[in-house]
């Protein structure tokens, strides 16, 4: 059953676990299981996606009970006004305290949203939280380094906390397109837990119907207890 984080008569918002898809895709098409159809068969009504989260990353995900709201919310997520998203995410390395990344991104291939252009500027903030040192050699040196990083995107293209932590080179952990395979599954065994270290831990936005701030919030779940502080 889905973790509910917020419900009233025009949208809904749950928790949405890691190794999910929001829904169908040819991408991944051995795939059966689906946030939309096991959300909406858990509350007994139509749903609406209004964004989406790769199928790794886990956290709050936001979902219309109408097909006006979604318009409404799709519009709000496309222009990022008055929106706030804040991630976590567990990265190679030991990344600057804070910085900004701000690095234009190709649209995707796939991505079939034609109308934009090819190139698209892309920022996102992110401040260092944690510093972990795993006792595992990595190349020449004698442990691995991890951290917990804050990371706000100012805007909203594909990927683009991946691919921008990628540009940095502090690679999101579990990440099997952009990261470090070799490193992915050696941390993957020393913690016991394959996933990518992604989590879309808070998002605040302006209702769609009220126009109240609505703030949303789903904690990190157990398994990021696994990573040992420095």
């Amino acid at each position: 059953m889905l973790r509910i984080l917020h419900r009233d008569d025009h949208l809904i918002a749950i928790d949405k676990p890691p190794g999910l898809l929001v829904h169908r895709t040819g991408l991944d098409a051995g795939e059966t299981r689906f946030a939309v159809q096991l959300l909406r068969d858990q509350i007994g009504q139509p749903v609406w996606p209004v964004h989406r989260l790769d199928k790794g990353t886990s956290g709050v995900l936001l979902f219309a009970l109408d097909a006006a709201t979604a318009s409404l919310l799709g519009r709000a997520f496309e222009s990022g006004d008055g929106m706030r998203k804040t991630y976590h995410a567990i990265v190679r390395g030991w990344p600057a305290d804070a910085g900004l990344i701000d690095y234009p991104l190709k649209r995707m291939p796939d991505d079939m949203r034609v109308e934009r252009e090819e190139v698209q500027d892309a920022q996102t903030r992110f401040v260092t939280q944690e510093r972990y040192e795993l006792p595992m050699p990595q190349g020449s040196f004698p442990a691995t380094r991890c951290a917990l990083v804050e990371l706000q995107p100012l805007t909203g293209r594909r990927h683009q906390l991946r691919r921008h932590m990628k540009h940095i080179a502090h690679p999101i952990i579990g990440d099997a397109t952009h990261g470090k395979g070799p490193l992915n599954r050696a941390v993957a065994a020393f913690l016991g837990v394959q996933r990518l270290w992604l989590h879309a831990s808070h998002l605040a936005l302006h209702h769609p119907v009220s126009g109240a701030t609505l703030a949303l919030q789903a904690p990190r779940d157990p398994d990021w207890s696994r990573w040992p502080r420095a």
